[in-house]
């Protein structure tokens, strides 16, 4: 069953791990896709997978903080596809690791909030008005579960998500009269490059293998395991649906059972 079928979707920061896999996904049930980003030849390859599956799908280059660049994004959106009936923001970054708060600088403080949370405001705050025109939509934004929980290192990464937060439950308000749904996935630690640092960093710390580290990660999850980008793509296809019809302002942690 293709729960997208005739609707078109844009994706920001679609070009590796979650991003890749949610808009594949989102493909795989009909959409086409409008793939937003700042590095448009690391989306190339995305966009022709999602074209080998039938869909149409196109490159929109963007500074998604900078709203002449985001508004000029979304002229060329609705002019190219007519509409925008979805709308996932998962571009962000990481900000500091490991700063408490007082090392932090200022300018990494603005710089990971401009980025995770200026961003989605603005992407919202171009293709809303356009939503609400066409008598409704999905707008996914993808956070993460230190939004959820404090976590000690990680000040401005975690003050942006708990903001992303706060704009997706308002905006849930607003927008609800309209028929637009508005929510938030919130991963947990998910495999790939970032949790491999991790691990190595965890096994160097305590002295143990990489693999027993891995171990040591995954008791700190009520399912014993690390998430996946498929996992993630799952909860984004399901909020982007009408299966998620009666969902809205809410916060789906994939997470394994960290955030209970």
């Amino acid at each position: 069953m293709e729960l997208l079928q005739g609707k078109v979707a844009v994706v920001t920061g679609p070009a590796k791990g979650m991003g890749a896999a949610a808009t594949l996904l989102l493909a795989d049930h009909g959409a086409d896709l409008a793939l937003v980003g700042r590095d448009t030849a690391a989306i190339g390859p995305v966009m022709e997978q999602a074209r080998a599956k039938g869909r149409r799908a196109e490159v929109y280059a963007c500074d998604i903080t900078d709203v002449g660049a985001v508004d000029a994004m979304r002229d060329g959106v609705l002019r190219d596809f007519g509409r925008c009936d979805v709308l996932v923001n998962i571009a962000g970054g990481t900000g500091p690791l490991g700063k408490t708060f007082w090392e932090t600088t200022p300018e990494e403080f603005r710089a990971i909030l401009d980025l995770n949370v200026t961003g989605c405001f603005l992407t919202m705050r171009a293709f809303a008005p356009a939503m609400i025109a066409a008598g409704g939509g999905k707008i996914v934004n993808v956070g993460g579960t230190f939004g959820l929980r404090g976590k000690a290192g990680r000040a401005a990464y975690s003050a942006s998500k708990w903001g992303l937060r706060g704009i997706t439950k308002s905006a849930a308000l607003e927008l609800g009269p309209h028929d637009v749904n508005v929510n938030c996935v919130c991963p947990g630690m998910v495999e790939g490059p970032r949790f491999e640092g991790v691990r190595a960093e965890m096994s160097r710390r305590l002295g143990i293998t990489p693999d027993e580290a891995r171990e040591v990660y995954s008791q700190d999850y009520a399912l014993r395991r690390i998430s996946t980008d498929t996992d993630v793509a799952g909860a984004v296809l399901f909020l982007a649906s009408d299966l998620s019809r009666q969902v809205t302002g809410q916060d789906l942690a994939v997470d394994g059972g960290w955030v209970i």
